[in-house]
């Protein structure tokens, strides 16, 4: 007969799951016993550390679009979980958590291991259960898919390894599990308004985050009847910058260009499937926001209208009533700042790219810009990287970039590219590790090397936690601990079995990152960067300007910005007539 366990497996089959992630053990066997005896239809994906597995699960579900698995044992097992289930959660994957429990007869009583997943979880999730008999099976564990399907997020479940051993009291049978959602239409009378609002607007203005990831054409075609310009918050940079004669750069602690500037002369401010969470950079005021998600709607910024529907949806409903603007003055105008912007800053990657050792970091990227595939998938560690892939990685609607934006954890780039690459076998995978983030999940390189995962592994290699170092430059202090001992990771990855090369000379980058990106398996090439390059935001206050003065000395604070100039000076040339 079956048991719990199997009878777990089989509903995460009947949904759809390939693989599970985690560490086996202790009060997890059961279910790891169950994977085995499924022959091979479901993998266990044995990673070094738990969080490493709720990272790689984030990942594959953003990758596929459908439900990723991670498990851990009771007690340290499970809470290693919780920085990945975290990162999942607030970047809406549909991830399921499975954290064993101790035995059932012993929860209570302060036993070995004990912990609480019940409670331990419930801030990074949308379903946490705990399973204390065979009797709740199927339907706890179908309910908890469907919330983390449903809702876009995490759902737990507790499962004490006694539990999962007992007979199945219920039979599995057959379930339809909803994986498309519907479109979310707006009342007519919000779009009236909105309609109303956008005609009545001289100077508006477009910001779009990841929510217009399925509206592309609907966001150009608007921009081109209001003639406004568009700006883009990091996670919409993928969505919405390609193909866009409207483009002013990205606002927020890593933007680049006019889009600040935009957003604050504008009459009219309509935010567009984003939820920025940098207020200072908004406006707070004259703006209406469209969202399928009624909770986000007016959370970061006063509103004057707030349009609950799909972004896609919205437009398309919109678009008749909107009346064609003849006044371009103002798209003129923040299209040449934004080019004048990127012309002032470009000078800090251009001067003595050949002869500039350390390495420019801004030169590593713009050369991996040029030789990674058109439909590569980066993962970017939280930190120095997500600057230089905002401002160097160039969207064309089948790149994908992956990192935790919301959560800001580190070390999330090689275990983000562990699940990407598994959701995505045929697809290059580029994981833009800073040496801080690769060296906190080091371990991570022996599950690359187990699984012969063909990820490549770019190590921007400063020797030093550079966004740390800005930020205390930023409130005027002399940089602390954020400096360390240099670490060859080349030489660690080809201990650990991974083809690796290090560059300390930038007349190599170009020849060295070919290599890396055409090798069959899995590669790390560790390239020695400056740890002066740093970057500062388009817009900081009087007070961090002297922040900067008192801290700053001969560092470079503003960075290059790569092909985004090029863009802009093409943009110039074709700017939109209606």
């Amino acid at each position: 007969m079956a048991t719990v366990a199997d009878q777990f497996i089989q509903v995460l089959r009947q949904a759809g799951v390939r693989r599970i992630y985690g560490v086996v053990g202790d009060s997890l066997n059961p279910v790891v016993d169950a994977v085995r005896r499924t022959g091979g239809d479901i993998e266990w994906v044995h990673v070094r550390n738990e969080e490493a597995g709720a990272f790689a699960a984030a990942a594959e579900a953003q990758t596929t679009g459908r439900l990723a698995v991670c498990a851990g044992s009771c007690g340290p097992g499970n809470t290693h979980l919780i920085q990945g289930l975290y990162d999942a959660h607030r970047s809406g994957a549909p991830v399921l958590a499975l954290a064993s429990q101790i035995p059932s007869t012993q929860i209570g009583s302060g036993y070995f291991q004990e912990t609480h997943p019940e409670r331990l979880f419930t801030e990074c999730s949308h379903y946490c259960e705990l399973i204390n008999g065979p009797g709740q099976m199927p339907r706890i564990l179908r309910t908890a898919i469907q919330h983390a399907v449903g809702l876009g997020g995490v759902a737990v479940l507790a499962l004490s390894g006694d539990i999962a051993s007992k007979d199945a009291e219920n039979p599995t049978g057959e379930h339809d599990f909803l994986v498309r959602k519907g479109i979310v239409k707006p009342p007519a009378d919000q779009v009236d308004q909105l309609a109303h609002a956008l005609n009545r607007a001289r100077k508006p203005m477009l910001f779009c985050g990841s929510g217009v990831q399925d509206a592309h054409a609907e966001v150009m075609r608007l921009a081109h009847k209001l003639l406004s310009p568009i700006g883009h918050a990091l996670r919409g940079k993928e969505w919405i910058q390609y193909d866009n004669p409207f483009d002013v750069g990205m606002s927020g602690l890593l933007g680049y260009g006019a889009c600040y500037e935009a957003m604050q002369e504008a009459d009219l401010v309509l935010l567009l499937g984003t939820d920025f969470p940098y207020d200072p950079f908004l406006p707070g005021r004259h703006t209406i926001q469209v969202d399928d998600d009624p909770a986000k709607l007016g959370r970061r910024t006063p509103l004057t209208l707030a349009v609950h529907g799909d972004i896609g949806e919205t437009l398309r409903l919109v678009m008749d009533k909107v009346e064609q603007k003849r006044d371009q003055s103002y798209l003129d105008e923040m299209l040449h700042r934004h080019a004048r912007s990127l012309e002032n800053v470009v000078s800090a990657y251009t001067r003595d790219i050949e002869k500039h050792s350390p390495i420019h970091p801004e030169y590593v990227a713009d050369v991996l810009d040029d030789l990674a595939a058109d439909d590569a998938i980066f993962t970017v560690d939280t930190g120095m990287c997500n600057v230089w892939v905002a401002r160097y990685i160039t969207p064309n609607g089948r790149r994908r970039v992956m990192g935790s934006f919301v959560h800001g954890s580190m070390a999330n780039a090689l275990p983000h590219a562990i699940g990407a690459q598994y959701g995505a076998p045929g697809r290059q995978v580029i994981s833009v590790s800073g040496d801080g983030g690769l060296g906190m999940l080091l371990g991570e390189l022996l599950t690359v090397k187990l699984h012969r995962v063909p990820v490549k592994i770019i190590v921007f290699n400063n020797a030093s936690l550079g966004m740390v170092r800005l930020e205390m430059m930023v409130d005027g202090l002399p940089s602390y601990e954020t400096d360390h001992e240099a670490v060859d990771y080349a030489a660690i990855a080809q201990a650990a079995g991974i083809e690796a090369a290090r560059v300390e000379r930038p007349a190599d980058v170009r020849d060295a990152m070919a290599a890396a990106l055409n090798a069959p398996g899995p590669y790390l090439l560790d390239v020695v960067t400056d740890p002066n390059a740093l970057s500062i935001p388009p817009h900081i206050t009087p007070a961090q300007v002297k922040g900067f003065a008192l801290a700053a000395g001969k560092t470079v604070l503003t960075g290059g910005v790569g092909k985004m100039l090029d863009l802009a000076r093409s943009n110039l040339r074709n700017i939109p007539r209606p």
